[in-house]
């Protein structure tokens, strides 16, 4: 790459920071943490936000040390450069500097599941999210029969990593097809499934950040969200969906991608989230808490956890996929997941010559949705016809994570905003969540069929969230928030051990108390009559603040425990050698997108029956 250097024009205002002398320590909380430990001459691709907008004069300064401008933002008050390590310090006392961060790498974290959150009642109304435009911001879309309609389908491509935008990982298409599939290719006279999209009649904005290998980095998906707020009046984009993460290494005010989801949000965008699928990360002794990834960790955005649809199209015996991570976030300890969706076993678009394509055991035989056996109710003729159908095992992939439920959710909204386009995102968020199914058991298992591990998973606050996306009662209900619908932060009393909810003054949602054993079901509970999202009940004496659960003895707040003194919050936290940054930390090699967490390069593949 040739090397261009800005001219220099040094001034009283300017020489005091291109001449600067040792790092101030006032300045070091500039630099994220991860950045303070660059190796000496490396030359690093680094996101630098701003007090103000950046112009040329702070572009100046950043060459003046060495830095290359790699790409320009629009309304997102940042810059990328690549830039040598040695130069952090003396960029940070820049004045209008506000944070340093990495240009971090970002993946994907990856029938019945219309029927679960009841769409047909949605479809039978003739809601499909006609004209809403929807941005998927993932590996690209390849342009396919069951995404092309009248007034539907892709209607702009952009590409941020190289290409036309065609899907060459597989991860977009299969996220796009949840979300707009029209179901032609599972139409036929002897097809017995229908794989449809939540909402085939939107539009959707195809914005490509994954590579080959579904791999992308923050600067790309800042840039695809740009976009998007750029196209928001063209295209009627009301819709962003992210069905990508990657760890948290700082609070949501200073995380780059944060940063950007809330200009969209800001913009008028619901932006839709995945919340991870580290839920059996258990290498901080947390139980999977505290494992939700950014930009879900964000208050503004609407962040989905996973459920497991279990082979009917009744929800009442849907379960918690063990894999969906779980809440509160690092850091901040902001209460998410925001809503669980179907995600697990999920049958979707394959991606024609796309990589996740050519994994032979993720493809769909047609004997799953076509009957072509002479003792089919449909007789011979439907037989015939069956074998004849253009529909076949090269069509369609099975899927899972928290990749695949985001996209319900994102249909949902597009639903939704077609049968009341004046709601704005805090309005549809807090009807999502208020309406949201609150029926859950207090426990349940999961058997990992290779390991044989069993994994128990708790239906508290932090993992099913405010419940089970509805869509019917979304759509049924009339209530307009008033305030914002910001995600809680709960805060634990290290005394006493109770926890409570701490609301933006700007919050729509009431303060609750839920440190008690028993509390969570009583009438001031999260469930409860004057809880925080609804009128019903989820937890008994053994639920989630009971002794025996998320914070007993044995689990969130115990030693080893997300509150606990060798927790993610506790004295050896984020940083230090025993947790989160070393090798058997949350973010190491068996942590979230490391070699031991069951999930293929950050998309989980298999899913759990």
């Amino acid at each position: 790459m040739k090397r261009f250097l800005w001219p220099i024009f040094v001034t009283a205002a300017t020489a005091s920071i291109l001449f600067a002398g040792p790092p101030r320590p006032q300045d070091r909380w500039k630099i994220s943490k991860d950045l303070r430990r660059a190796t000496p001459g490396a030359t690093i691709s680094v996101i630098v936000q701003y007090h103000h907008l950046p112009n040329s004069l702070d572009d100046q300064r950043a060459a003046g040390f060495g830095g290359i401008l790699t790409h320009k933002f629009g309304k997102f008050k940042g810059r990328s450069f690549s830039l040598p390590a040695e130069a952090l310090s003396s960029l940070a006392q820049d004045p209008n500097v506000a944070y340093i961060s990495p240009d971090r790498p970002v993946k994907g974290t990856l029938d019945n599941s219309a029927y679960a959150i009841n769409a047909p009642v949605a479809w039978a109304q003739h809601i499909y999210g006609k004209e809403i435009g929807v941005a998927v911001i993932d590996s690209g879309i390849s342009s396919l029969p069951d995404l092309k309609g009248h007034g539907a389908g892709i209607v702009y491509t952009a590409d941020f990593v190289g290409g036309n935008g065609q899907d060459a990982y597989g991860h977009g298409t299969h996220v796009a097809g949840i979300i707009a599939s029209n179901g032609i290719s599972s139409t036929c006279p002897s097809c017995f499934r229908l794989f449809r999209g939540i909402s085939p009649g939107v539009r959707l904005i195809n914005l490509r950040v994954l590579d080959a290998n579904g791999e992308g980095s923050d600067s790309t998906v800042i840039q695809a969200i740009e976009r998007a707020i750029s196209l928001k009046d063209k295209y009627d984009i009301r819709v962003i969906n992210l069905s990508l993460g990657r760890p948290v290494y700082e609070s949501y005010r200073q995380d780059p991608l944060c940063q950007a989801v809330e200009e969209a949000w800001k913009a008028g965008i619901v932006v839709v989230v995945a919340a991870g699928n580290e839920g059996r990360d258990n290498s901080g002794g947390n139980n999977g808490y505290g494992t939700i990834e950014a930009p879900g960790n964000d208050p503004y955005v609407i962040t989905v956890g996973a459920m497991k649809a279990m082979g009917t199209h009744d929800r009442a015996d849907d379960l918690i996929a063990s894999y969906s991570s779980k809440g509160p976030s690092a850091i901040d300890h902001i209460v998410k997941p925001d809503v669980v969706a179907p995600g697990n076993l999920v049958v979707s678009l394959l991606a024609p010559g796309s990589a996740l394509a050519q994994q032979t055991s993720y493809m769909v035989p047609s004997s799953y949705y076509e009957s072509t056996s002479w003792g089919t109710s449909n007789g011979l003729l439907g037989s015939v016809l069956g074998l004849l159908s253009p529909a076949g095992s090269q069509q369609f992939l099975m899927l899972s994570g928290t990749s695949m439920a985001t996209p319900v959710v994102t249909g949902a909204v597009a639903d939704i905003l077609q049968a009341h386009p004046q709601l704005t995102p805090d309005q549809v968020k807090a009807r999502i969540m208020k309406t949201a199914y609150k029926v859950f058991p207090t426990t349940s298992t999961a058997v990992d069929p290779v390991t044989g591990v069993a994994y128990t998973s708790q239906y508290d606050i932090f993992t099913v969230g405010a419940g089970y996306l509805d869509l019917a009662a979304a759509l049924a209900n009339n209530d307009v928030a008033g305030g914002t619908a910001l995600s809680p932060t709960a805060v634990l009393n290290q005394d006493t051990g109770s926890v409570t909810l701490s609301f933006d003054p700007s919050s729509t949602w009431d303060g609750t108390y839920l440190g008690q054993t028993g509390d969570v079901a009583g009438d001031r509970s999260v469930w409860g009559t004057r809880g925080v999202w609804g009128t019903s009940t989820v937890d008994a004496d053994r639920g989630v603040w009971g002794t025996q659960t998320a914070w007993g003895e044995s689990t969130v707040s115990g030693d080893r425990g997300v509150w606990g003194t060798r927790g993610v919050w506790g004295t050896s936290d984020v940083d230090s050698t025993s947790t989160v940054d070393s090798d058997r930390g949350v973010w190491g090699t068996r942590g979230v997108w490391g070699t031991s967490t069951g999930s293929d390069d950050g998309v989980l593949l298999n899913g759990e029956k």
